[in-house]
């Protein structure tokens, strides 16, 4: 029998989801597929810049200018690479993108938005103006946030490219180029608060005075010397002792090249000088001793060991109650003695020469100072008369005409005092165009014990005083060379010759005739500027009132 296979029935169709036939998506079903796929992308997409955003904040995040700014280590001397470092003075247009390296001050600074910092950078009496800007892979965020909160005063290490200035800039003394900052570092920071800016101690009174739309700070002069350290920066204070140094080192070479010796006297002497009344008495050890009115004694015995010519800078101290623009107890001279051939003109000769000598190289080397001074200080300039007629020279009575004349009773003018000195100055200016002049012949009265009287009318003296604006910088004479004439004249004076006994045995010893005179730094220095007050010609002023800083 043979065998037989089952029938298979074919498989049933599957029926449509509408119960049709299979034939692929329906339309609805690619739409909505479509919006699916749309609807991924952007969010892809949104995706995509978010990590974009996220990747340059954190990029924005890393500092990649950390070994351009920041605070530096303490000076130890822990190296010396022996960087070059440049002046700002030195540095002008031809220079333009140069790259400079140097140390400066931060007078002063002002962040403009949070990419840009202008400094006003200070070295003694010159100033630039510096920028630094953000930019890629040099200047970083950070770091102009960090250079603009910089303290003014901050000493700050600077480099950076010399940039021409398309236009000048008032604010800087050197204002045709600026530096454009890749590197600033703090070296030395502040600990305190200032007690004023040294702009405020720069700007002249002219300028608080006039300017009504900004209201300056007034930095007064006891405020000055109080924090005496932060005036000092000033540039007007830092052109006035560029000044008072080159009045001293002027001295010196005029009369090293006159066959000078310098001498140095002390300080502390047994005896009173010229009166009790105005000298500074100290301990010592079982007895008492004197500050130094003045090298006067040491000079002149200088002159009997035969040394001619001698000349001393140095100390002088008065103990004298005198609260004016233009005494201090303490202030420094300049003073010299010399032998004299014939005549105590020779010494004033010297002297006035020597002055000439000062006035003339101040004028021509120092020009940038005095204009520094004159910003801040305006003076008319200080005059002095050239040529054959030479520097005028007055005696005492016409000096006391001239007042007389102009309405002082006579009888007021044993002496001349402040007033007259100045008033007699403005007579001079007027009638002979000079602020510097000499007085010749002073009353005996009025002068010290050691002074040589005049030959022939033995209440003048053999003295004079030299003047500037009308007010006296140099007082000096013929000194007694006798011993009997010169104990004659203490007695006179009220001093009493055995107390000062090796002073009066160097002439007993034989001493050629001679002259001198003393000068006070400052006052020479305040008056040539026309500062006004002495304590701004003096580092740190001592008064009656004054013994710090």
């Amino acid at each position: 029998m043979a065998d037989t296979q089952p029938v298979q029935n074919p498989p049933a169709e599957q029926p449509t989801e509408e119960g049709g036939d299979a034939k692929g998506p329906s339309k609805s079903e690619l739409k909505k597929r479509a919006k699916e796929a749309e609807k991924a992308k952007k969010a892809a997409e949104k995706a995509a810049r978010q990590a974009e955003l996220e990747a340059q904040k954190a990029a924005a995040e890393v500092d990649f200018a950390t070994e351009y700014y920041g605070k530096l280590p303490l000076n130890k001397s822990q190296t010396r690479p022996r960087r070059p470092r440049v002046q700002i003075a030195s540095l002008t247009p031809d220079m333009d993108g140069t790259q400079v390296f140097l140390r400066a001050r931060v007078q002063t600074s002002r962040a403009q938005g949070s990419k840009m910092v202008f400094f006003n950078l200070r070295q003694r009496i010159d100033s630039i103006q510096a920028l630094l800007t953000v930019s890629p892979e040099k200047v970083s965020k950070q770091m102009a946030k960090w250079a603009a909160g910089l303290a003014m005063e901050s000493i700050v290490l600077v480099e950076g490219t010399v940039k021409k200035t398309p236009e000048p800039i008032k604010s800087a003394t050197v204002g045709d180029v600026e530096i454009h900052i890749s590197q600033i570092h703090l070296e030395s920071g502040l600990e305190t608060i200032l007690p004023f800016s040294v702009e405020d101690a720069t700007r002249p009174d002219t300028e608080i005075e006039t300017t009504e739309d900004v209201q300056f700070k007034r930095v007064l002069l006891d405020t000055r010397l109080n924090n005496r350290i932060v005036d000092l920066r000033t540039t007007t204070n830092q052109a006035v002792f560029k000044l008072q140094h080159a009045i001293g080192g002027l001295f010196r070479e005029y009369l090293e090249g006159k066959s000078f010796t310098e001498i140095h006297s002390p300080k502390l002497q047994g005896a009173a000088t010229e009166s009790g009344a105005s000298v500074f008495k100290v301990s010592y050890f079982k007895g008492n001793a004197f500050l130094a009115q003045s090298p006067q004694l040491a000079k002149q015995m200088a002159i009997a060991a035969d040394f001619e010519r001698v000349y001393e800078i140095g100390p002088v101290f008065r103990a004298e109650d005198s609260n004016t623009h233009r005494h201090m107890t303490e202030f420094i001279g300049l003073d010299l003695e010399m032998a004299i051939d014939e005549h105590y003109h020779e010494v004033l000769e010297l002297l006035d020469g020597l002055f000439l000598h000062m006035f003339r190289s101040l004028k021509q080397t120092f020009a940038k100072e005095i204009e520094t001074v004159r910003r801040q200080f305006p003076a008319d300039e200080f005059k002095w008369r050239e040529g054959p007629e030479g520097t005028l020279k007055l005696s005492f009575a016409e000096a006391v005409d001239m007042l007389v004349e102009d309405g002082v009773p006579r009888e007021d003018l044993d002496d001349i005092n402040t007033e007259n000195e100045k008033r007699l100055g403005r007579l001079v200016r007027a009638k002979y165009d000079t602020d510097y002049f000499i007085v010749d012949k002073f009353p005996m009265a009025l002068r010290p014990f050691y002074t040589m009287p005049d030959p022939s009318d033995p209440t003048l003296s053999n003295s004079y005083d030299f003047f500037m604006r009308g007010e006296e910088i140099l007082s000096g004479a013929q000194r007694v060379h006798d011993p009997a004439l010169l104990a004659e004249q203490m007695r006179a004076k009220g001093v009493d010759p055995a107390t000062m006994g090796p002073y009066l045995d160097a002439f007993k010893l034989g001493c050629p005739p001679h002259g001198g005179g003393g000068i006070g730094l400052e006052r020479v220095l305040m008056l040539f500027l026309k500062l006004n007050n002495i304590r701004r010609a003096s580092l740190f002023p001592r008064d009656p009132k004054r013994l710090e800083p």
